[in-house]
């Protein structure tokens, strides 16, 4: 609150005011518009860029306001109905709203704006976002919230009353979820078979102490494993694994996850097979893979094949790749079935032994070399030096935090030719972007790959290469 000749300047809104106001822009987290009235910004969910609205101002904080939509005045031709019966309640989609054609436009400009205004790079040539056929129905994975009435015992040998759902936006309210059509179809009809095994006596102790279920499906096997998620190991899941599988489609196999590092952790420290197998197969362009529910591994298969088809080409001049926060080997092993000879590093134990498995499941562990590390730390090794000095291309796809200086500053000092940085979030990637740039490297193209619609979030390929280095181009490989 502003002060003027020694007294408080009231806000220009206050709570309960009904004001009007035109939308410019969405906010990508959240999904909620963005207006102006009496020179404050006001944030509401539900209207659309180029819409007016009639808003009830909900809390007025000092550099912008919240509000609640009243009615929209008018309506864009880039307006859908929502095909999902609880998006703006649930907190999984943002943008259900939006055009899918829109959506991939605005999620161009989230990328260009980031480069422009956070990375300091105003003609970056940003493509257009590659979409989905069909914007549906994509992930393999989901982590439904387990919860139960209140003054239930959940720790009850039966459990009654059991309801799985997601969390509501911005709150760890959690929305009961019987159908999710942004999963792939086998997990919407797990969701099914999770109601049904809830509710009959003798499955239903599965559930007991259950604090999460993540579950996970290969779109070309057809199979599914699941993890219940507990804080001891469960005591009641082992001797009914076998009749709860019998109710979800193609599951060959259920764990129990226990002991969470923290409150709000979904996976456990812990994970104990308590039916068939832990890990089901899923096969990408050719590459195949082991995935268990807590591996790092991407949660659009169709996507992921989609950026392999444009990494193909400029990817059979790379004889020498090292792989930055590899996970679970996705993109070590194409670059090993490329021919090229891999490092990956990863800093979790758990996906290093999933990427050296998945190796030899390819045939390619004489051309890998996994190393389970921090970034920073292998980099700084004699290890890591000397792979860097002999790589002709460094691949980085790391967490939404993105990477950090020391990693960057070691590519920069050992002038790897180039640097391919697959992001998840476009502030991150500017800022490391800009990094490289002062550095000395020349951003190329950016790619995106629209590998969560329906949501605020966009994936992200840009390309970077030394000044005496050829840029690398990014196309879809033919046929």
């Amino acid at each position: 609150m502003k002060l003027q000749g020694g007294a408080a300047l009231a806000p220009p809104l206050a709570p309960g005011d009904v004001v009007e106001i035109a939308c410019t822009d969405l906010i990508a987290k959240t999904g909620q518009a963005v207006g102006r009235s009496e020179g404050m910004v006001v944030y509401v969910l539900g209207p659309l860029p180029g819409e007016r609205a009639r808003v009830r101002i909900e809390s007025v904080k000092a550099k912008y306001a919240v509000a609640d939509l009243i009615e929209l005045l008018d309506r864009s031709a880039d307006r859908v109905d929502p095909f999902c019966p609880v998006f703006g309640v649930c907190g999984g989609c943002q943008v259900q709203h939006l055009a899918y054609p829109a959506q991939l436009q605005w999620k161009r400009g989230l990328v260009e704006n980031a480069l422009r205004r956070l990375g300091g790079i105003p003609d970056a040539d940003v493509r257009p976002p590659v979409g989905m056929t069909h914007p549906r129905a994509y992930r393999n994975k989901m982590a439904l919230v387990v919860t139960r009435p209140e003054g239930a015992n959940s720790g009850a040998p039966t459990d009654d009353g059991v309801r799985f759902g997601f969390y509501a936006a911005r709150t760890h309210d959690v929305v009961p979820i019987e159908h999710c059509p942004i999963v792939a179809e086998q997990l919407d009809r797990t969701i099914v078979g999770l109601w049904e095994a809830a509710a009959d006596p003798a499955t239903a102790r599965a559930f007991a102490g259950a604090r999460h279920v993540i579950a996970r499906a290969g779109l070309s096997s057809g199979e599914g494993v699941v993890s219940v998620s507990t804080l001891r190991a469960s005591g009641s899941l082992p001797g009914v694994a076998a009749a709860l599988a019998a109710k979800l489609p193609g599951t060959v196999g259920i764990s129990n996850s226990f002991e969470p590092p923290s409150e709000n952790a979904v996976m456990g420290r812990r994970q104990a097979t308590v039916y068939g197998d832990p890990e089901m197969h899923e096969e990408i362009d050719g590459v195949r893979f082991r995935v268990s529910p807590a591996s790092f591994f991407q949660v659009n298969s169709e996507m992921v094949g989609k950026i392999f088809a444009y990494l193909k080409p400029p990817a059979a001049a790379a004889a020498r790749v090292i792989d930055l926060y590899c996970g679970a080997g996705t993109f070590a092993l194409f670059f090993a079935k490329a021919g090229a000879r891999v490092v990956g590093i990863e800093e979790n134990p758990h996906a290093v032994r999933e990427a050296k498995h998945n190796a030899a499941l390819n045939g390619v562990e004489e051309r890998t070399a996994f190393v389970s590390g921090r970034v920073d730390a292998t980099l700084r090794s004699k290890f890591g030096a000397d792979a860097l000095a002999a790589s002709d291309l460094v691949f980085l796809d790391p967490p939404r935090k993105g990477s950090d200086e020391a990693t960057l500053d070691a590519l920069v000092r050992a002038r790897v030719p180039q640097i391919w940085y697959l992001s998840c979030n476009p502030a991150t990637l500017a800022r490391d972007v800009a990094q490289l740039v002062a550095g000395g490297y020349r951003l190329g193209t950016v790619q995106p790959f629209d590998m969560f619609p329906q949501t605020g979030h966009i994936e992200a390929l840009a390309a970077l290469h030394r000044a005496d280095v050829a840029p690398s181009k990014f196309e879809p490989a033919a046929g």
